[in-house]
Order: C-alpha cells, then structure tokens, then sequence
C-alpha cells in the first residue's frame, strides 16, 4: 500500500482555543494551495472545544513529506498550542520515519501496516 493515512490528535491547551482555530484556518488554506496529492484533509473539533481531531490521507510517503515541509514553521505554531500524538498507516519511507523525528513526534507516533 503506497497510500499513506494520517490520525492526529491535538489535544488544545487551556485557553488557546481560538488561536487554535485561527492556524487551523491557516492550515486548510495551505493545503488547498499547496498539497496536490494530498487525498483527504478533514479537521473535526470535540464539542468542548479542547481536542481536535485531523484524517490526512496521501498517495505516497512524497507527498507527505512535501505537505510538511509546507508546514514546517505552521507545525511549530501547532505544537504550542496543543500536543500532539499521531497514528500513521500504510508503510512510511525511511525519509518519512527520519522527517516526522525532526519534528519532535516520535514519541506519540504510532505505524500500522495494513494485512
């Protein structure tokens, strides 16, 4: 499977929220002028406001390393607003694996192969 689906979930510190949805907002316009191959990009947000939700979906490991480096200063943002942890599945290149370590996510990272 070349696809590769992305799970991450923002947990949003106290007070942030509407800072949160501001880069959120920046976020969406990004991919819509910058991500060609990306095939999925929702955001859900829980009714408390404090936990958000985001399906990323993409053809291959290349496009997503492209998306974060259009996101590299926007994920700095991100993660000082909320923490994050990320569920990955699909088989992630070794650029990919090395990518997402230097942006400090390796800890709540987490790869699942399809059957």
């Amino acid at each position: 499977m070349k696809e590769i689906l992305l799970v991450a979930r923002l947990k949003i510190h106290s007070g942030q929220l509407e800072a949160f949805k501001q880069l959120a907002a920046v976020c969406l316009k990004t991919v819509r002028e910058k991500d060609s191959d990306i095939l999925q990009y929702e955001w859900f947000l829980n009714e408390h406001g404090n936990e958000c939700i985001v399906f990323e979906r993409y053809r291959d490991s290349e496009a997503v390393l492209k998306h974060l480096e259009n996101f590299s200063e926007i994920t700095s943002a991100m993660l000082s607003l909320s923490n994050l942890s990320l569920e990955v599945y699909g088989m992630p290149s070794e650029a990919l694996n090395h990518a997402m370590e230097k942006f400090g996510i390796k800890p709540a990272y987490s790869c699942f192969q399809s059957l």
